[in-house]
């Protein structure tokens, strides 16, 4: 019996009835194995019915000592709720032993951003028409993150299709293949439509919008070092993702008067509670601005 036994058709229902992404997937494929694994190792456990919430609390006991960090452990935490809250509906278990588990506190961590003026002076860096088709790519992936607050596997799935450059939007699918319309600026649609054109002279057909030098589908790993070498010219950042773009997206929005409903609808946020960290930064910038300005301050 292998170490899946009590969660490869919960995966499976994951996939095909709630259209989980397959990051999502292998994300609770590995939190439930190593779970699995423990139980086998500790308890030679094979039938979830046995599974007590002592049990539950020993494995996250274990992982704290073994200094893995409250974020991860949580995040552990809720593969395993959600696991048990399927088995209870098929009645394959009769009490929920996650009910006794109490999951640690996670210090608040901000998000990261680039400052705006830095932002501004790295876009005013916009390529000339001799340029190369990749040092086009480059910026229009740097312009296409920043400009929209769009997730990298966003980004990646992104078709010439769904870009609509006369109305300056941009349709996204999102987590759960919900749909959304970003909308992008003229200065953004004019960069798209001039990259579009040099992909064709390149003989790039690929449909996807992001290619490769070789004009193959982009991929994460690419996308990520074209944002970490970008953003290296401008900041000292130890993170310089995609994320800190979205990130720098957001708080600038909220920074120049957005209204937090309106950031959320942007994002692809499913409640405004994933979007409210950002006030913790714009709050922040305030006190700093007061500080600076304020003759009593």
């Amino acid at each position: 019996m292998g170490t899946d036994f009590f969660f490869s058709d919960f995966l499976f229902y994951l996939e095909r009835e709630k259209k989980y992404s397959q990051h999502t997937l292998t994300a609770y494929r590995t939190d439930l194995l190593q779970f699995a694994e423990y139980l086998l190792r500790e308890y030679t456990i094979k039938n979830i019915e046995d599974i007590q919430s002592s049990m539950v609390r020993s494995f996250i006991a274990e992982l704290l000592q073994e200094g893995i960090q409250a974020r991860s452990v949580n995040r552990k935490i809720s593969a395993l709720k959600s696991l048990f809250r399927y088995n209870l509906r098929l009645e394959r278990i009769q009490e929920n032993p996650m009910k006794k588990v109490v999951a640690p506190k996670v210090s608040k961590r901000l998000p990261v951003f680039v400052e705006q003026t830095k932002m501004q002076d790295l876009l005013a860096l916009k390529p000339d028409t001799e340029d190369s088709f990749s040092i086009w790519r480059d910026f229009v992936v740097l312009e296409l993150l920043y400009g929209t607050g769009i997730r990298l596997s966003e980004s990646i799935g992104l078709k010439e299709q769904d870009l609509h450059l006369e109305a300056r939007t941009i349709k996204v699918l999102g987590k759960r293949n919900k749909e959304r319309l970003v909308p992008i600026t003229p200065d953004l649609a004019d960069l798209l439509r001039q990259y579009i054109q040099m992909k064709q002279r390149e003989g790039f057909d690929e449909e996807q919008l992001l290619v490769t030098d070789k004009g193959k589908p982009a991929y994460p790993k690419m996308i990520y070092s074209i944002v970490r070498q970008q953003l290296g010219a401008v900041s000292t950042l130890k993170k310089r993702s995609p994320h800190v773009l979205r990130h720098s997206y957001a708080t600038h929005l909220l920074d120049n008067g957005a209204e937090l409903n309106a950031i959320k609808e942007l994002l692809g946020h499913s409640n405004l509670a994933a979007t409210q960290v950002y006030t913790h930064n714009s709050i922040d910038r305030l006190k700093e601005v007061y500080r600076k300005a304020h003759p009593k301050s």
